[in-house]
């Protein structure tokens, strides 16, 4: 009996105890999902104007499309000119943080470009972005 008590012993303290691990896996998993910012698409391509004093910006979590048939477009859906303001504030409550970048076709008209800007200033973001491409 004495061999069977001390097999049984051996046998216990060979078990790994993966639990502590899995506890860590999914607190990281967490962490990323909760840190990690998605952008949205807007729906549409346009065809951006070139410009020469272009920059490039990153971490533009509300990306807005102007189509060259003046249509606007967030988060894969078209939107009135009216609605820009409530469907930009629905994406900030997503990202408190982030920042806004409209994408006005080449042949879109400015002045609903500016109407549009407008609209994303007035839901409290000041760092608004027209997109272009280098030339």
């Amino acid at each position: 009996m004495a061999k069977r008590n001390s097999f049984a012993q051996e046998a216990e303290e060979e078990d790994v105890n993966v639990t502590p691990l899995l506890d860590i896996v999914f607190i990281m998993l967490i962490f990323f999902i909760v840190t990690s910012t998605f952008v949205k698409e807007p729906g549409v391509e346009v065809e951006r104007p070139e410009a020469v004093s272009a920059t490039e910006r990153k971490l533009a979590s509300i990306i807005v499309a102007i189509s060259d048939e003046d249509e606007i477009w967030i988060n894969k859906e078209q939107v009135d000119l009216n609605e820009v303001r409530i469907a930009v504030e629905e994406l900030r409550r997503e990202n408190p943080k982030g920042t806004a970048v409209v994408q006005a076709d080449a042949k879109a008209k400015s002045r609903l470009l500016v109407e549009v800007v407008t609209q994303i200033r007035a839901t409290g973001i000041s760092d608004v972005a027209v997109s272009t491409k280098d030339v």
